[in-house]
């Protein structure tokens, strides 16, 4: 079993999408990160430099999503998992990001979305 630190419903505005009117006028994002890492020496010391500090998940994760535009949600989610992987050398990462105003025509949806799942 797997420690984790869990970030779950993060929300930033961002220019990311296929169109250009997505990355003109912009969009919310929902972003939730499970971070795999072991989390037991934390837990012992009870001291915040033997674990990841979830304001810079949160500053790292918001720096993507309200950073430069992009047309994919994929090339988001793998620039946070990436950057989550080399900063902290953690054994996993999850991201998830949802557009609750994804512009589906004709669609009644809560949110479109990706999911990515990534090793170290």
């Amino acid at each position: 079993m797997a420690d984790k630190i869990v970030l779950e419903g993060m929300i930033f505005y961002g220019f990311h999408g296929a169109s250009s009117a997505e990355q003109e006028m912009g969009q919310r994002f929902a972003v939730d990160l499970e971070v795999e890492c072991d989390l037991s020496q934390a837990g012992l010391s009870d001291d915040l430099s033997d674990t990841i500090n979830y304001s810079k998940l949160f500053k790292l994760t918001r720096e993507v999503l309200e950073g430069p535009s992009r047309k994919l949600l994929e090339n988001v989610a793998e620039t946070v998992a990436n950057r989550i992987l080399d900063e902290y050398g953690v054994d996993a990462v999850l991201v998830r990001i949802k557009k609750p105003e994804a512009p589906v025509k004709g669609s009644v949806l809560s949110y479109a979305g990706v999911e990515i799942t990534r090793p170290h």
